[in-house]
């Protein structure tokens, strides 16, 4: 959906002006976005492959939930709004925990410029993966793995291609955030 987005100045900021989703991308204005990162109390993380028809990552490991901002929207409602349409999940704006706001800026293609400020949280995860609802048009698949083995995956040494390349500093952010409360 090419909705409209707030642009972001180079701190964040809002500088008042908005655009469509796709003018973002093609001019490569920053805007903000949404990750929810989701766990569970034995120490597991949900991860979710992104969609293969999806421009940006098509078929890599990601975030639990990721998704823009809407123009004028809240940033913790967007957050509630993506995780109900991402997995059919229903939480409240309490059950997030912010940890923080990561710049990223990726060259996808000559004209696609992903320049984003995601805005990340972390939610404890009480229902069962089977029964959770993945959005078929932009999830392909979900899964829970147990924390060590991500952190592995993620900034270790193995399977470094399978996941979204968000960073080593983002990762270890997710990781140790996560730790913290198991």
């Amino acid at each position: 959906m090419d909705e409209q987005v707030d642009i972001l100045d180079e701190h964040g900021n809002p500088t008042g002006e908005s655009c469509l989703k796709s003018e973002a991308h093609q001019k490569g204005l920053l805007h903000p976005t949404i990750h929810v990162w989701l766990y569970t109390r034995d120490g597991k993380v949900l991860i979710q492959q992104r969609g293969r028809h999806k421009e940006t990552h098509p078929s890599l490991w990601d975030v639990s939930v990721a998704g823009h901002v809407s123009s004028g929207e809240d940033i913790k409602v967007a957050a509630v709004r993506e995780v109900a349409e991402e997995v059919g999940l229903a939480i409240s704006e309490s059950d997030l925990e912010p940890i923080g706001t990561f710049k990223a800026i990726h060259q996808i293609s000559e004209d696609f410029i992903d320049a984003e400020f995601h805005h990340v949280f972390i939610c404890e995860l009480k229902t069962p993966l089977n029964r959770l609802t993945k959005q078929d048009s932009e999830v392909d698949a979900l899964d829970l793995v147990p924390l060590l083995q991500f952190a592995e995956e993620t900034w270790g040494m193995a399977n470094t291609g399978k996941y979204v390349p968000h960073g080593v500093d983002y990762y270890k952010t997710i990781i140790k955030e996560i730790k913290k409360r198991l």
